[in-house]
């Protein structure tokens, strides 16, 4: 059955996937998650469609990422089975993008985070804007980054995918094509000539030479810039480590400002124990695996997290459902984390794998 949320089109051998729930920013459930992996399966076989292209409907981003509400409500209704289905379809469309045989082209334009980076961070040819505002920001309601967050993260320049994944901070465009989640920078304004290019498909002929055409030179990226402290502090072993490494770096008067050790440190101490410590552990071993490697150690840690773990429900209704921003983390510092916490989360499979 279509769903009105996800247009789908094709014309000119350009076939269009359009995320159209734009007062939610384009949030997806797992409904519209299924009609995309519909839209993807008839593309694939069509030989009239030669390039496909995600995009959003509104001005406010392409995708805030996965439906959190839905998610918190099946958790809360002792329902993990419906979240982890939701997980389950989405990983397994971020697996699909990648792999998919026809370039895919992804405008990355204003909010794309979480889950929607799952959608345009996979995609052959990511597009953002002077608008884009990328982020995983899943620790901030006590998750880890997924949808092969964890994977794009690992493959960040230095440590910043480790910073990144911690502090759940933002990247404009220059950031985001610094950090590896972007290709390039298209002015908002030029998208429609970039669509119109991609279905006349005039020389040159390429997905990525014709975006090239519309293609600004990026500004300095802050992240390039304060790499110095980041890897100095971001590559300790431990989060324990790395904030007090922080604590350290926030003395010296060459590092302050938006961009510097006193605001990761900042946001390091709102982020909840259990999340930072898996969340650190996960980007580390994503560095060693493959992307549906990774996909699947993620579909094991969002069981944990489901499951056995509080945070999760806990940081959704603080950030999301009461917006009280003011969550009670369990445990509340790092002294009472149980030892083994981080072991016993890789270790959890649920019923089912992911892929195979």
């Amino acid at each position: 059955m279509a769903d009105e949320r996800i247009l789908i089109s094709s014309e000119n051998g350009l076939g269009r996937i359009t995320l159209n729930r734009p007062k939610a920013i384009n949030a997806v459930d797992t409904a519209m998650l299924e009609a995309v992996r519909e839209a993807l399966d008839a593309f694939r076989t069509d030989p009239d469609v030669a390039v496909v292209l995600f995009d959003g409907v509104g001005d406010r981003g392409f995708s805030a990422g996965g439906d959190i509400r839905a998610v918190h409500a099946a958790l809360a209704a002792g329902n993990p089975a419906a979240a982890e289905e939701f997980f389950r379809t989405e990983y397994t469309m971020n697996a699909e993008i990648d792999e998919f045989l026809k370039p895919i082209v992804a405008f990355a334009d204003g909010v794309t985070m979480g889950g929607g980076i799952g959608m345009a961070g996979h995609a052959h040819v990511r597009v953002v804007t002077e608008t884009s505002r990328l982020a995983m920001p899943e620790t901030r309601i006590g998750f880890t980054p997924d949808a092969g967050g964890s994977w794009l993260l690992a493959r960040a320049p230095g440590r910043v995918g480790e910073y990144l994944a911690l502090t759940s901070a933002e990247m404009g465009p220059e950031d985001a094509i610094y950090a590896g989640f972007a290709d390039l920078l298209v002015p908002r304004g030029d998208l429609d000539a970039v669509r119109e290019a991609l279905e006349t498909r005039a020389d040159p002929s390429t997905p990525t030479e014709l975006v090239m055409l519309f293609d600004e030179t990026p500004g300095d990226s802050a992240l390039a810039g304060a790499r110095e402290w980041i890897d100095d502090a971001f590559a300790l072993p431990t989060v324990p480590g790395i904030r007090d490494r922080l604590r350290e770096l926030a003395a010296d008067p060459r590092w302050s400002g938006e961009l510097s050790p006193a605001s990761a440190l900042a946001a390091l101490d709102e982020r909840p124990p259990t999340s930072l410590a898996v969340t650190l552990a996960s980007i580390r071993s994503s560095r060693g695996l493959t992307l549906r490697a990774a996909l699947e150690q993620e579909y094991g840690l969002v069981g944990w997290f489901a499951t056995t773990q509080p945070d999760m429900v806990e940081g959704i209704r603080a950030q999301m459902i009461d917006k009280d921003r003011d969550p009670h983390w369990s445990p509340a510092t790092f002294d009472e984390l149980p030892a083994g916490t981080v072991e016993a989360a890789f270790a959890h499979r649920g019923a089912r794998m992911l892929f195979g």
